[in-house]
């Protein structure tokens, strides 16, 4: 059975963090993860609190969280409904590790993602 990620994160102004004059390589790394990921038929849910604050508030677990840690927390992540880390992204090998795939399908094949649009609707993003 799949296992299911879903990532609570931060305020952005695109869905992917990937935009912008100065873009978090960080960000651009995990991008590129869930694309690979995707490639594979793997479904990681993202929410980006600008975006989708609703998701936040329904979350009782992450609503829970956040009323008691304050959202410096964020990005959070949970697998299968439980958070495994709070604080950060996961890394190349925590993903593999939770969604028990090898790491060669977690890594980039290419170690860089197209940043040349992120649906902001304006030329510079945002």
């Amino acid at each position: 059975m799949m296992k299911k990620i879903e990532i609570f994160e931060p305020a952005m102004c695109c869905s992917t963090g990937v935009c912008g004059p100065s873009v978090n390589p960080e960000l651009i790394r995990v991008a590129a993860v869930i694309e690979n990921l995707k490639k594979e038929g793997i479904h990681i849910i993202r929410h980006n609190l600008s975006s989708e604050p609703q998701a936040f508030v329904q979350n009782t677990i992450i609503n829970t969280v956040l009323n008691d840690k304050g959202m410096e927390i964020l990005p959070v992540t949970m697998v299968d409904g439980a958070i495994v880390k709070e604080g950060g992204y996961l890394t190349n090998a925590e993903f593999a590790e939770y969604l028990q795939v090898g790491i060669d399908i977690v890594q980039s094949k290419t170690d860089t993602v197209q940043n040349s649009t992120c649906n902001c609707g304006s030329d510079d993003c945002c």
